[in-house]
């Protein structure tokens, strides 16, 4: 289906008032390449919207991407593997999983999105990345039209980082994922602090995936604006990696920054710790802010414009390059 002179409003999570000249709706691989046959503008791909920052009018055809479904394809004593269409509901997903005991994903709960979107960006929550889990996915080109399939090293997974948004950057339509999660012996990852406490308030010892998932949602909740009530797209920056002479500069004044050392001898820091410490948390500019509760999430407060919105990210940007000498990068697309 293709539609004309449509507002995304409703299809990007900031709530932003842009508008595209066509919409293609995808809700099988025969709709994409006829609408490729269809539309003279450029391709643009949205999935669930809650990645994206629009800063003007899109000149696109923009996608939509309805293809449904979930596959069971095999299943031993502890392992599954299932086959999810590109645009099934990334929550939804986990819930169903939740609900049939397979385990792998409820780390990831409440993350906005679809199935497809999820490997480009490697999305990760509380101690995982669905690379972890991730097998293959199948994908349309744009040029050619052609199927391809895309295993495990070929996607080049890194943290939120994927070949998605490099090499192969507007080029594919993904319409399926398979993930391989478990059916018994479930692995339980419960180390990060906020899931403790929130374990431990509601007096669980031994967690399920069930309870991980529950702990997972309430701690986003307390700390993330649902984008229905406050327009965002979570966090908007990623944390930046460093190297130790940075961190020891750092430390100098600020002693007690947190800090995570990595396998390649860099250390990650929070980056809502540096936009927090310069004092972004909570502060408004217009109709745009850095959220109350979480430093990392700018939000729309009900009017932004796009360009709004990315010139708050730019502010953010340049005071902290400028006062802890680290770059840090937008982990939101912005168009």
């Amino acid at each position: 289906m293709l539609l004309n002179n449509i507002s995304l409003k409703p299809y990007n999570t900031f709530g932003l008032d842009v508008v595209a000249p066509q919409m293609g709706v995808i809700q099988n691989k025969d709709d994409i390449n006829r609408i490729l046959e269809e539309t003279k503008y450029p391709i643009y791909i949205l999935g669930g919207g809650s990645n994206i920052l629009f800063t003007k009018d899109p000149e696109y055809c923009i996608l939509k991407n309805e293809i449904k479904g979930i596959e069971i394809l095999d299943r031993s004593a502890n392992e599954v593997s299932i086959k999810v269409g590109g645009g099934f509901n990334w929550h939804e997903l986990v819930l169903w999983t939740l609900e049939n005991n397979f385990g792998g994903l409820e780390n990831l709960s409440l993350i906005p999105g679809t199935a497809g979107a999820a490997p480009m960006q490697n999305i990760g929550a509380y101690g995982v990345e669905i690379e972890e889990h991730f097998v293959a996915l199948e994908a349309i080109s744009l040029e050619t039209g052609n199927i391809l399939n895309y295993d495990h090293d070929i996607c080049k997974f890194g943290y939120r980082e994927s070949i998605f948004k490099h090499e192969q950057k507007g080029k594919l339509f993904i319409t399926s994922i398979i993930l391989r999660l478990t059916s018994d012996n479930h692995l339980i990852k419960s180390e990060y602090s906020a899931l403790q406490e929130e374990l431990k308030k509601n007096s669980i010892v031994n967690p399920t995936i069930k309870d991980i998932s529950n702990a997972v949602i309430n701690v986003r909740r307390s700390k993330l604006p649902d984008p229905k009530d406050l327009g965002n797209a979570g966090s908007f920056f990623k944390n930046p990696e460093i190297d130790r002479n940075t961190l020891q500069s750092i430390q100098k004044s600020y002693p007690e920054v947190p800090h995570y050392d990595l396998a390649n001898g860099n250390v990650k820091i929070p980056a809502a710790w540096l936009i927090e410490k310069r004092g972004w948390k909570g502060k408004r500019i217009g109709n745009s802010g850095s959220h109350a509760k979480q430093a990392l999430v700018l939000v729309n407060y009900g009017n932004a414009k796009g360009q709004e919105i990315y010139h708050l990210a730019l502010e953010i940007i340049e005071d902290i390059k400028a006062s802890f000498g680290i770059q840090l990068s937008p982990e939101v697309n912005i168009l």
